[in-house]
C-alpha cells in the first residue's frame, strides 16, 4: 500500500486499516460520518474508541441523526470517558418539516493524530460490509491541514439550524488540489458546478461512478454534449442499488443518454457505493456526494479534486476491475419495458428532487 496516497475500495480492508490506525493513535481521533451503525461493526469501532478514550486521547465524533439513527445512549460509555459526541440535526416536527429534515450532513472524513486521514464513500456499518466503495487514505500534510479545518468548522457549528451553514462552506486550493465543502442550497451547488465545468472541458474521456444516478438537466446535457464532441463518456452504476426507487426513476433517463452515445455500465457483483469522477486520465474527484439531486441540493458534502498521478494510476485499476464485473446497458430491453414500468417511472419522477 502506498503510504502517502492509497485507494481502498473494499470495506472489510478499510475497516481493518482504520481500526489498526485508531489502536496506534497517540493523541486524537476525529470522525465525521453520515452513518455510524449500532450493529457489530459500529460496536467494534465504539470499543476501539472507548479503549483510546481510557488512555486519555482527544476523541470527537460528529454523526448525522438521520443516517445514524443512534442517539446519545449508544455513545454513553464514550461520553462518560470524555469523548465529545455531537449528533447533527435531530428530526424536528416544525414548519418546513420536509425541507429542513432533508438537509443532512453526508460528509465522511476520519482524521487520526493529525497525521492520517480517510475520505470517500464509506460509512461505519456492517450493513455495507460487502459493498464496493472508494476511499482515500492519505498522510499528505497539506491535505491534512485542509481536512482538519473542515472537520473543526463542522464540529464547532454542528447544532446550527440555518439551512445554508453548518461548518465552513469555504473551498481550499493548494498546488494542484481543490477541496470543496458544499452545503444545502437550491440555487448554487459548488460540487455540481465544478463537475459541469470538468465535463464541459473534457477532451478524451469522462468516467462517472456513483450509486445513485439522477443528474439534473444541465449535468445530463454536459454528458451528452461531451459525447457529441467525441469524448468517451462512461457511467458506472449498480445494477441494483440499496434504494430501489432511485433505480426506477433513473431508468427514465437511460435511453436518451444511450442514444446520445453515453456508455452505461451496471455493476452486477453487489452494491456499488463508490463516488468518483475522472476526466481525461488527468483529473479526479473523490467525494462523499452522489450524482443526484439530493446530494447536490440538500446535503453537506465534501469533494477532493486533484491531479496526483499515483492516485490516478490506482483509480485506473479500480475502474478496470469494476468494469470487469459490469453488464452493459440493454437498450432493446429498455425500449420494450412494460407500460406499467413506464407509468411507475412517470408517477415517481416528480420525487427525483428528494432522491
Amino acid at each position: 500500500m502506498n503510504e502517502r496516497y492509497a485507494i481502498i475500495d473494499d470495506n472489510l480492508r478499510l475497516y481493518e486499516k482504520i481500526l489498526n490506525d485508531i489502536k496506534s493513535a497517540k493523541r486524537s481521533v476525529w470522525i465525521e460520518i453520515f452513518r455510524f451503525g449500532k450493529d457489530a461493526m459500529g460496536q467494534k469501532f465504539r470499543l476501539a474508541l472507548y479503549q483510546k478514550a481510557k488512555e486519555g486521547l482527544s476523541i470527537k465524533i460528529l454523526v448525522d441523526a438521520w443516517g445514524t439513527g443512534a442517539d446519545e445512549s449508544f455513545f454513553s460509555g464514550l461520553i462518560n470517558n470524555g469523548v465529545e459526541v455531537r449528533i447533527y440535526r435531530k428530526m424536528k416536527i416544525a414548519r418546513g418539516f420536509l425541507a429542513k429534515n432533508h438537509c443532512r450532513n453526508h460528509r465522511k472524513i476520519i482524521i487520526i493524530d493529525s497525521e492520517i486521514a480517510y475520505i470517500g464513500s464509506s460509512n461505519i456499518t456492517a450493513y455495507s460490509l460487502s459493498w464496493r466503495e472508494l476511499n482515500l487514505r492519505t498522510t499528505d500534510k497539506e491535505l491534512l491541514k485542509m481536512f482538519r479545518l473542515s472537520f473543526s468548522d463542522s464540529f464547532r457549528s454542528f447544532n446550527k439550524y440555518n439551512m445554508l451553514k453548518v461548518g465552513s462552506s469555504k473551498s481550499y486550493h493548494f498546488d494542484d488540489w481543490t477541496f470543496i465543502q458544499d452545503y444545502p442550497d437550491p440555487y448554487r451547488q459548488k460540487i455540481k458546478e465544478k463537475y459541469e465545468r470538468l465535463i464541459s472541458n473534457a477532451k478524451e474521456e469522462v468516467i462517472v461512478e456513483t450509486p445513485y444516478f439522477l443528474p439534473g438537466h444541465v449535468l445530463r446535457k454536459c454528458l451528452m454534449d461531451a459525447c457529441q464532441r467525441g469524448v468517451k463518456v462512461m457511467i458506472l452504476i449498480p445494477y441494483n442499488s440499496d434504494v430501489h426507487v432511485v433505480d426506477i426513476i433513473r431508468r427514465h433517463y437511460l435511453g436518451l443518454l444511450h442514444e446520445s452515445g453515453v456508455e452505461l455500465h451496471f455493476y452486477a457483483a453487489g452494491n456499488l457505493h463508490a463516488k468518483s469522477i475522472m476526466i481525461d486520465n488527468k483529473i479526479f474527484s473523490i467525494s462523499s456526494a452522489n450524482f443526484d439531486y439530493r446530494s447536490f441540493r440538500y446535503q453537506y458534502e465534501i469533494a477532493l479534486i486533484g491531479t496526483e498521478q499515483t492516485i490516478i494510476n490506482q483509480l485506473k485499476d479500480h475502474f478496470e476491475y469494476t468494469l470487469q464485473l459490469c453488464r452493459s446497458f440493454d437498450y432493446e430491453s429498455w425500449k420494450n419495458r412494460s407500460k406499467i414500468e413506464k407509468i411507475i417511472e412517470t408517477i415517481l419522477l416528480p420525487f427525483r428532487y428528494l432522491m
